[in-house]
């Protein structure tokens, strides 16, 4: 099948299998006389792996990692077990920080009751308020945990 087929056989964007291409997730592919990729079932079934892996949040790293251990299983799963383990610390201090997320923006929309005058709104007085404090929590390292984050004792980026 040509990349437009594996696309939707896999509900994959063609630029993301693309992308997936050249990250090394995917394995090179034959080409056609006109130098068109060729896929196989191989392709949709490390392809759909790839994506269901993405759809839990884990990062491209880690992805790889599991790859490798499924192109060359290891004797064990321990590490295998220590990375989704560390994925599920990731995704712990996540649903913190969206708790914490969600209890902002319910204050700033209980700030106001949504007559008057825009000058006079609740939330964007209270989205000011905080721009000014924000840059001086980034200066403390607090931040977002959404990009990289640590899987097997490493640092790993999305």
């Amino acid at each position: 099948m040509k990349i437009g087929e594996l696309s939707k056989a896999t509900h994959t964007q063609v630029e993301t299998i693309r992308y997936y291409e050249r990250e090394g997730l995917l394995p090179q592919t034959d080409r056609t006389e006109g130098n068109y990729r060729v896929y196989g079932p191989a392709h949709v079934e490390r392809l759909s792996f790839v994506r269901h892996c993405r759809r839990l949040d884990m990062t491209l790293e880690e992805v790889r990692t599991l790859l490798r251990f499924k192109d060359s299983p290891p004797h064990d799963c321990s590490v295998i077990n220590d990375l989704v383990d560390e994925h599920i610390k990731h995704v712990t201090i996540r649903i913190k920080e969206l708790k914490s997320l969600q209890k902002q923006l319910l204050d700033l929309r209980n700030s106001c009751a949504g007559v008057g005058t825009v000058e006079a709104c609740g939330v964007l007085s209270g989205l000011s308020r905080a721009s000014l404090v924000e840059p001086a929590i980034q200066a403390l390292g607090e931040h977002h945990v959404n990009g990289p984050h640590k899987a097997s004792g490493q640092r790993r980026s999305k």
